[in-house]
C-alpha cells in the first residue's frame, strides 16, 4: 500500500484495508531513525480478499492521502499479501510512492 501520510500508524491502516476482508499481518514501513517511509504491507486471509481490496481500495483516502494497493510480488505465504515488501521476506523499501 502506497502514497501513505506521514501520520498512518499500522492500525489506521489495518482498520481502513478491513473493509475488503479479514487483515491477518499489517505494518507501515518505517526509516531507521522511526519516521515512515509512506508505505506498508497488509496481508488478508485468502487472495480472494487480496485482489477485493486492489479494486475497492486503490484511490481511497486514508488520512487525507489517496493510496494505492497493488499485490506483493514478492510474498510466498499463502494469504493474500499487498504492499512494497523487499526481497528476502522484509525490510525493503517503498515503490512508487511520493512524498
Amino acid at each position: 500500500v502506497g502514497n501513505l501520510s506521514w501520520d498512518v500508524a499500522w492500525q489506521d491502516l489495518k482498520d481502513h484495508m478491513r473493509e475488503a476482508g479479514e487483515v491477518v499481518y499489517c505494518d507501515v514501513m518505517k526509516e531507521h531513525d522511526g519516521r515512515s517511509k509512506g508505505c506498508g504491507i497488509v496481508e488478508f486471509s485468502t487472495n480472494e480478499e487480496a485482489q477485493e481490496a486492489i479494486k475497492t481500495l486503490t484511490d481511497t483516502e486514508l488520512k487525507g492521502r489517496m493510496i494505492f494497493v497493488r499485490e506483493d510480488r514478492e510474498t510466498s505465504s499463502s494469504g493474500g499479501g499487498l504492499g512494497g515488501r523487499g526481497g528476502g521476506g522484509g525490510g525493503g523499501g517503498c515503490m512508487g510512492t511520493s512524498s
